[in-house]
């Protein structure tokens, strides 16, 4: 189970995105995260007429390591670790530190 996971809400806490808000996009299997608005780079693609594709400079956004995120937590206005807590029923939820759920 992992603790970022697609549609969260999260904070950058180091890069050259610090501090900024977005969210996941896409997560994978080595722990980068993709986050909307977040680590874009300039891609210079050259034109492609098979599938109608114009060359030029275009955005692009690349993966972050997922250790740099923090899932925002909307009671506190901050991002905050996560962790995971198993109920009485046997399920198993993320919660944040100070003990409030993640998903509601």
């Amino acid at each position: 189970m992992n603790k970022i996971r697609k549609g969260d809400e999260v904070v950058v806490k180091t890069g050259k995105d610090k501090g900024r808000r977005g969210t996941v996009i896409e997560v994978f299997d080595d722990g980068r995260v993709i986050v909307e608005g977040i680590n874009i780079v300039k891609k210079h693609v050259k034109p492609n007429p098979n599938v109608g594709e114009a060359g030029g400079i275009k955005d692009k956004a690349m993966p972050i390591e997922h250790s740099n995120l923090l899932v925002f937590n909307h009671k506190s206005k901050k991002g905050e670790r996560v962790g995971f807590k198993v109920k009485e029923d046997g399920t198993k939820i993320r919660v944040f530190r100070n003990g409030d759920a993640v998903d509601i």
